[in-house]
């Protein structure tokens, strides 16, 4: 047994580790037989879409709350450490279409049969306000994920991590320490957590808690351009080369995983390279991901198709001579490069019906841009776009005028959802967008292309 010397505590024994961190579903993989065989259900293959119902909601600070849940099927929620979920709020009340948005998820996968998102409210944001407001213990939500490309890796031999988070970009932050801390094995954490008021830190009293009980963990707080209040032991200032130099001087040698305002990822990213932090250790929380982050999801999601084929292909023999109570996920695996799992969900009949196109504008008003062997019908816009079948529909759109709010422009996030009244697209999202709302004709330009002439409401 190996020892360290503490001035407040004097000499104590430090806890003998196996080396490295290794996420529990990778044992799962090895195990094809016997019981080991049904908790392939926690590995977290592939986005689903599910019913989640509220059973706690806990303030975190002056304006964050954390909302807990389970999903109402009873099966645990299978996700990697720092992802999140689509979530649907019914802001505009239950018989209106409801608003879609990102959440990160806090809580750890190691503990699965419940599952929390933190919510920040913004006084001039629609949903969290709404969230804070009226999710209560009861409520059930629709849900899809897990979706997302920056986590915590399911084996790392070294393990050592310089986490960066600001604001509200703690929160899929916590989850990957709360992984680490529930998980045997050697590791290295050090977390500068910047902040705009000492009553605006979430999770304080947590954090605190785990740098006494977790040797493996450090927390360093900032307040940014800010005078250093009376009592406050934190630094003071914004994130810098220095700052990171003084907090984590062996910064690369470590992992670092940063999230926060976009603001403040720039400054990171300026900064990473004065200490000496390579490009290929650096993960950002951004939904304009770069191309590494594509990569690795579209990687991911390749990876899950065996996995799900197997997982199918058990469900069905188990349940050949019962009456299906649950619905099955299938693999939609035409381009295996970006393959999506879509869940087969049943439909009512007005999902089904097709959507009453608007009229068109009158023929002497509807203008005609570009050059191609296809056709977008804004209807609203009162254009035709010609394009080439492989050409991206929202750049397109964008180009001429057309204006189609979107985040991500990954698939990621569903702010670009347009409704499609007639022809075929080929989409490759990741996650953005349900099957029944591709029932009903929605679809996501951002990650598609024209099959044939399309006639889009908008």
């Amino acid at each position: 047994m190996s020892f360290e010397v503490d001035v407040d505590r004097g000499t104590v024994p430090r806890a003998l580790r196996t080396r490295g961190l290794e996420m529990p579903w990778n044992r799962v993989l090895a195990a094809v037989t016997g019981p080991a065989h049904a908790a392939t259900a926690l590995g977290p293959w592939y986005p689903q879409e599910f019913q989640a119902e509220c059973v706690e909601t806990i303030p975190e600070c002056q304006d964050s709350t954390t909302f807990v849940f389970r999903r109402t099927d009873g099966a645990p929620l299978a996700f990697r450490a720092g992802q999140y979920l689509n979530i649907d709020v019914p802001v505009h009340g239950e018989d209106a279409e409801p608003v879609s948005r990102s959440y990160s998820l806090s809580s750890a996968p190691t503990s699965p049969w419940t599952f929390a998102v933190t919510v920040r409210r913004d006084g001039a944001g629609l949903v969290s306000s709404w969230a804070h407001a009226n999710i209560r213990p009861g409520m059930v939500l629709d849900m899809l994920g897990p979706v997302g490309a920056f986590h915590l890796p399911d084996y790392d031999r070294r393990a050592r991590y310089l986490f960066l988070a600001a604001g509200s970009g703690i929160t899929p932050i916590m989850s990957m320490i709360r992984t680490i801390h529930s998980l045997p094995g050697q590791a290295d954490v050090c977390l500068l957590y910047h902040g705009a008021s000492p009553d605006r830190f979430a999770f304080v009293d947590e954090l605190d808690f785990l740098e006494k009980a977790d040797f493996r963990v450090r927390v360093v707080y900032s307040l940014g351009d800010r005078e250093r209040p009376s009592g406050w032991g934190g630094r003071v200032g914004r994130i810098s080369a220095e700052m990171i130099d003084a907090v984590a001087p062996d910064a690369n040698g470590r992992q670092v995983y940063a999230c926060g305002p976009q603001g403040y990822l720039e400054r990171v990213l300026d900064c990473l390279p004065a200490v000496g932090v390579d490009d290929t250790s650096v993960f950002v929380e951004n939904f304009t991901g770069d191309t590494a982050t594509r990569r690795e999801y579209a990687a991911e999601l390749a990876a899950a198709t065996e996995f799900a084929e197997d997982l199918q292909d058990a469900v069905e023999e188990s349940t050949d001579l019962q009456v299906p109570a649950l619905d099955v996920y299938e693999l939609a695996a035409e381009d295996p490069a970006l393959a999506h799992v879509e869940p087969t969900v049943a439909v009512d009949a007005e999902a089904r019906a097709p959507v009453p196109r608007t009229p068109d504008a009158p023929e002497g008003e509807r203008r005609v841009v570009g050059a191609g062997a296809l056709t977008l019908s804004f209807l609203r816009s009162g254009l035709d776009v010609r394009i080439d079948p492989e050409q991206n529909i929202l750049q397109a759109a964008r180009a001429s005028g057309v204006r189609i709010g979107a985040n991500c422009q990954e698939g990621m996030c569903g702010s670009c959802k347009v409704v499609k009244l007639e022809g075929d697209v080929d989409m490759h999202h990741q996650g953005g967008i349900r099957a029944r709302e591709i029932a009903a004709g929605k679809f996501l330009p951002c990650c598609s292309t024209a099959v044939t002439d399309l006639v889009i409401d908008a």
